[in-house]
């Protein structure tokens, strides 16, 4: 099959895609109207950042987007990782339970809950629990008797995969678990990681139920602009709580400087409906292609996917090094490099990883990375362009 008679296959998801991105584009334009971002907010601070016009209206137009009453924004948030912990430090507190409602959180979170000695949750005698999914689905039934037995102060969800073989959260059952643990814990913290869910969807945790949100800004909410940072928005006394861990209590979100522009935050924000777009119908062409070459993809394209993941399953530790190798032969950045497993920070296993990216690491740029432990799935993302991603997939028929 050809790469046209996919697309053609294609054409109505595509259609869906574009249709969210047109509703989320708007309600981007409409919170930098509302906000009154100006020219004059992407001046940069240096000392102790106080009146840091950047940081603050970048912090007020992310709550807006986001449908919270607070946000905190900075590119001294190293990641996705550094975030979710900077939440859970900042809402946790000895003898506090914490419960991930969608199994065991991603791998470099391990030594942040579980580490010995390390200044972990669980030194910190913070008890971390886990209830796995039930068929990609919550487990509500033993999620009752959970929440009744633990009383936990934090609930968690992972929304995207991670280096699991599950689908990604949607909105709706993230709104369905909220609504449910609100009822049996109505003083609970629900805290979702939105790594690689950001407008791929109408609507945002936030907006159905969460009381937390955290993110990085080299993945979607970036829209492959912005060069650092992360993102935690929320209600305002989650949110002030988790700045006092941020910084420090008598400091808060009141410091905070960065002497480069912040107009990469602010434009890469403007252009992340679009570029999730991209990513999404990138995700699809190239999913759909594997299917043909006989691979399973997760989800499968016929499926809804509610993050910019999309695995393939190899069942063999040559052809997912031999996929991910391409991908990084046609990227813009480093192609003459080829990737290898390496023992890489914050992983059990080693990983093999593409990143042809103009940010080091970007995920919204088109990259794939995959654990080297049976099944051997591929996981790959991103894509600032279809049409890159769509020379990549005729690559993909040539040499697979």
């Amino acid at each position: 099959m050809t790469i046209n008679e996919i697309e053609n296959q294609l054409s109505n998801k595509f259609k869906d895609i574009d249709e969210i991105a047109f509703f989320n584009q708007k309600k981007v334009v409409e919170a930098f109207r509302e906000c009154r971002i100006s020219n004059s907010m992407f001046s940069c601070s240096t000392g102790y950042g106080y009146d840091d016009q950047g940081r603050d209206n970048l912090a007020r137009l992310f709550a807006k987007i986001f449908g919270t009453e607070r946000a905190l924004i900075s590119p001294i948030i190293t990641c996705g990782t550094h975030a979710i912990s900077i939440a859970l430090y900042g809402l946790l507190r000895p003898g506090d339970t914490m419960l991930s409602i969608t199994g065991k959180p991603y791998d470099t979170l391990t030594d942040t809950l579980y580490g010995k000695g390390n200044g972990s949750l669980e030194d910190f005698k913070i008890k971390v629990e886990q209830l796995d999914l039930l068929n990609n689905e919550i487990d509500y039934a033993n999620l009752q008797k959970k929440l009744k037995k633990l009383k936990p102060k934090v609930i968690y969800l992972q929304r995207s995969k991670g280096y699991s073989s599950r689908k990604a959260l949607s909105i709706s059952q993230i709104e369905r678990a909220c609504a449910y643990v609100k009822t049996i814990c109505p003083k609970c913290w629900i805290l979702v990681d939105n790594c690689y869910g950001e407008f791929v969807e109408k609507l945002e945790p936030t907006q159905v139920g969460a009381d937390v949100v955290m993110g990085s800004l080299i993945k979607n909410a970036g829209g492959g602009l912005a060069p650092t940072g992360g993102y935690i928005a929320g209600k305002t006394e989650a949110v002030d709580l988790i700045a006092k861990r941020f910084t420090c209590p008598s400091l808060s979100t009141e410091v905070g400087s960065y002497e480069n522009t912040y107009r990469s935050f602010f434009q890469g924000l403007f252009m992340a409906p679009h570029t999730v777009a991209q990513a999404m119908k990138g995700s699809l062409l190239i999913g759909k292609i594997m299917e043909e070459k006989g691979f399973k993809a997760l989800p499968s394209t016929d499926e809804q996917n509610s993050d910019i993941v999309r695995s393939i399953i190899f069942n063999d530790k040559e052809k997912l090094i031999k996929f991910v190798q391409i991908v990084q032969k046609y990227s813009p950045v480093d192609s003459f490099a080829v990737p290898f497993p390496w023992d890489m920070p914050g992983y059990n296993d080693q990983v093999i990883m593409a990143a042809g990216t103009f940010v080091a690491g970007s995920s919204i740029e088109l990259s794939c990375d995959g654990p080297i432990r049976p099944p051997y799935i591929a996981y790959f993302q991103g894509g600032l362009t279809y049409e890159h991603v769509k020379m990549v997939a005729e690559k993909l028929i040539d040499e697979v």
